[in-house]
This record gives structure tokens, sequence and C-alpha cells, in this order.
């Protein structure tokens, strides 16, 4: 997995890198991030980089974007499993506990990619901040959440092991991007109807960390677990 600056970095506003699009694509096919100044979601699926914006478009990341925050991995699957849920869809809860079942070793890194019908999901994006940056828990509540009661696409997702806190987010990740490229973004909600699950093992991590002011000045000092439940939760 190639890493782009931390979790607690951008939690506490550090919200532009030095990394383009272009040079991200080099390091792998999938993954999840989000665009300087925080302008909403990155969801990277079979190599093409969707840019998820605050006013519900949904477009392909121009090569020269930057980014502050990325989480990226050539796809090697290592497991594949059908779901279906023919009496009612799965919470994102079950679904999570139904795939950890199945990881032989949780302190490894898995990207994961569930690809299918789903229902009742909720994402959200924010919009571009302007300096002087403020923390992101207090931005997320300005987030704009996208509502869909049925759509078919793909999560794309981590789960990293608690060891990796701070640098990524403990437990899992989920960014979604619909089968159209029309609707998309931060998962906070979502049921699988039907759908397949891809699991790939990660078992190297290389962290690249910005060099410059933003991510020098960000205070990483201090446990930030409950702003990042808020953010993820989308809780307020």
């Amino acid at each position: 997995m190639y890493v782009y600056s931390t979790i607690d970095a951008l939690l506490a506003g550090a919200y532009d890198g030095d990394l383009t699009v272009r040079q991200l694509a080099t390091k792998g096919n999938f993954g999840l991030g989000t665009y300087n100044h925080l302008h909403g979601e990155m969801v990277l699926l079979d190599g093409t980089m969707h840019h998820v914006k605050a006013d519900g478009t949904v477009t392909v990341a121009d090569p020269g974007e930057r980014v502050p925050l990325a989480y990226v991995v050539p796809f090697l699957p290592t497991d594949t499993f059908v779901v279906e849920s023919p009496a009612s869809a799965r919470p994102l809860a079950e679904l999570e506990a139904s795939i950890d079942a199945r990881l032989p070793n949780k302190n490894l890194f898995y990207a994961v990619r569930v690809s299918g019908a789903f229902t009742n999901v909720s994402t959200r994006a924010i919009a571009p901040q302007v300096r002087p940056y403020r923390p992101l828990a207090e931005v997320a509540k300005e987030q704009v959440v996208f509502k869909r009661a049925e759509v078919t696409g793909s999560l794309v997702g981590f789960r990293s092991p608690a060891f990796s806190k701070g640098i990524s987010v403990p437990g899992w990740h989920w960014h979604f991007i619909s089968d159209g490229k029309d609707y998309g973004g931060h998962v906070l909600a979502g049921s699988l109807v039907r759908g397949v699950v891809t699991v790939a093992s990660v078992r190297k991590f290389d962290v690249q960390l910005p060099a410059n002011d933003d991510f020098a000045n960000a205070d990483q000092t201090k446990d930030r677990s409950v702003e990042l439940h808020q953010v993820e939760s989308g809780k307020r």
C-alpha cells in the first residue's frame, strides 16, 4: 500500500499536498483519498481516479490535480466470495463483520472491493476550503450528504490494523462509486442486497510524508480518535 501523508495531519487541517494525480496513479489502480483544499472525495477504481464533488457531480480527476492524503494499491485479489441477502439487505456493519470473519490475519492491511446492488446508501463530500484552514472535525459539520434508495456500484475500501492509528483509519474506511459514475463519495451508511466481495491482502506499507509547511506545522501529538470517529461516521 502506498500512503501519502497521514490521517492525523488531515484531521489537524493539513489540506494541501504536493503529490499530483499523475504521480499517484503510478502507485496503483485502487484506492481512496481527497484532493487539495479538501475538495471532495477520491475514488480510484480499475485505474480511473474519480473526483466526487460537493455539488454532487462526479468527474475524472485531472492529472495535474494535487492531493493531501491518499491510500493506493495495485489490486491483487487473494479472496473472492459472493454475498446474497434474499430476506433483507445486509447493513454495512454486518457486511464488515462477514468480511472480518474470513480474514486470516487481522494484523495485515486489506484492500476490499464490494460490487453489486445496494440500498439506502448515504455518501458525503466536502466543499473546497479556504485558508486559514479549520480542523476536519469542524469542517465536516458542513458536509454535503447524498442519498440513493437503490444504486448499483462498488465500495472501495481498506481495513487497517489498530497499530496504524494516526497514519490510516483503524478498522474500515469506505468510499463508493456508482456503475453509472454519477454518484459516490465517502460512505456514511448503506446496505448490500447482493454482490461480489474481492479481498486483497497487503503486507507492505510505504508512507510518503509531504515536504511542506502545512504538514510540518500540523499538530500530530494529540489523540484524535474521537475526532476521527465523528468525521468517519458523519455524526456531529
